[in-house]
């Protein structure tokens, strides 16, 4: 597919010497290029610049050139943190929370990702794609082009299993870029909760063989916390998944520091996820480390508790990205227009910062910072085109409208 967009207001997030992240005050940077062009062919950007020099568009066919005049174009969002594939919806525990109750009140009582994989074993795998396929088209129209979606609402060797086997049907179907993550360590199943050394045991010989057979992941996680796992385990666990070439990306600092993140440097984890609750130790100690720390802000918005304190993180010279979150029980949306703007708006970063984040950042969190993340001759023909508006900043400063009016993936336009 060639497309050719012509008369960009501005076109944001271009790289002439591309990066595989940006750190610190790198952060402030947001090149763009005002009146410009895009062209994309054969699925890939091949050149961009001032309308001046843009290729001839008499010499393209009328339905491969776009008119962008009054528009901006963004490369399109990686939103390196979701639990998309679910079975159903948890309104009842947010009316819970409406009464008082905690997220952790109700994960006790049988609640939370217990509950979610009470329901989702009862789901065929058919109905369980065909749902999460309606996910991806919505978070496809927000503007995200790569997405990871964790396995974890299954905590059985078989809806494991199906839950990752959905995954690669949606990345075999779909032309958002998806990245799977093996998340069976995400509780401890009711039926193991007086021998959890034997649901361990489960993941370690069971699930990871079936895993590996099936080549069905490609990283692998733990909810290292309070009630969930511990430190040690988190360790063990991550180091029989490396051994069958999984890379770790773990849940951490969401309610409680236990040194989850300290785990997740020994074990060079690609990402280190939510990150609420930071000590000074937690952030000193991925200063020169190749993880990417990130922060789910619409997880702290839906449930009222701290954000990941950005600004420390980034003042400490360490980059940062945001993520969805994108589950049923702490965060039912993936958009990740609004993660953006809670960024700015809760966390205190410039529209500069919360971009880069959900950008680059998020691209190298998957792993795909060579190929997408930003505007650059060679990547992905994977962008979004805006509806009319000021400024870049305007994106995040109208967190209650959509202002994305097309989206374009691998070149093509998919809404």
């Amino acid at each position: 597919m060639n497309l050719l967009i012509t008369n960009i207001k501005e076109l944001v997030q271009v790289e002439i010497n591309p990066v595989s992240r940006r750190n610190g005050t790198e952060m402030n940077q947001l090149n763009t290029v005002q009146n410009a062009y895009l062209e994309i062919r054969d699925g890939a950007i091949a050149s961009f610049g001032k309308m001046k020099d843009a290729p001839n568009a008499t010499s393209w066919s009328g339905s491969d050139v776009i008119d962008a005049t009054g528009k901006m174009v963004f490369p399109s969002w990686c939103d390196s943190h979701s639990h998309l594939v679910f079975a159903a919806s948890r309104e009842g525990e947010f009316v819970d929370r409406i009464k008082g109750l905690t997220y952790e009140d109700i994960a006790l009582r049988g609640g939370g990702i217990l509950n979610s994989a009470r329901k989702l074993e009862q789901m065929d795998e058919e109905s369980l794609y065909e749902s999460a396929q309606s996910r991806l088209k919505e978070v496809m129209a927000l503007g995200t082009g790569a997405i990871e979606i964790k396995s974890g609402y299954g905590l059985s060797v078989s809806a494991e299993l199906k839950m990752l086997r959905v995954i690669k049907k949606l990345k075999d179907n779909s032309p958002v870029t998806i990245k799977a993550t093996f998340l069976g360590a995400h509780a401890i199943p009711e039926e193991f909760k007086n021998n959890r050394k034997e649901y361990i045991d489960l993941i370690i010989n069971e699930m990871l063989p079936a895993i590996q057979k099936e080549n069905l992941a490609d990283y692998i996680d733990v909810f290292c916390e309070k009630n969930y796992y511990t430190p040690d385990e988190t360790n063990l666990i991550l180091s029989e998944g490396k051994k069958i070439g999984l890379i770790p990306k773990i849940h951490v600092n969401q309610f409680n520091a236990i040194g989850g993140v300290q785990v997740g440097v020994e074990h060079n984890a690609l990402s280190v996820d939510h990150l609420e609750v930071m000590r000074p130790e937690d952030i000193a100690i991925l200063k020169g480390t190749d993880t990417m720390p990130t922060a789910l802000p619409s997880c702290s918005f839906f449930l009222g508790i701290p954000y990941a304190p950005a600004k420390e993180i980034i003042e400490a010279g360490l980059p940062l990205a945001l993520a969805s979150d994108y589950n049923p029980g702490s965060t039912p949306s993936g958009n990740m227009n609004f993660v953006v703007s809670l960024g700015c708006i809760k966390m205190g970063l410039s529209p500069e910062q919360a971009i880069n984040a959900a950008t680059i950042n998020t691209a190298y969190a998957m792993e795909l910072s060579e190929e997408m993340g930003s505007i650059a001759i060679g990547k992905k023909g994977n962008v979004f085109i805006t509806k009319n508006i000021p400024s870049y900043s305007f994106l995040p400063y109208s967190f209650g409208q959509n202002v994305i009016e097309t989206t374009i993936l691998n070149g093509k336009v998919v809404t």
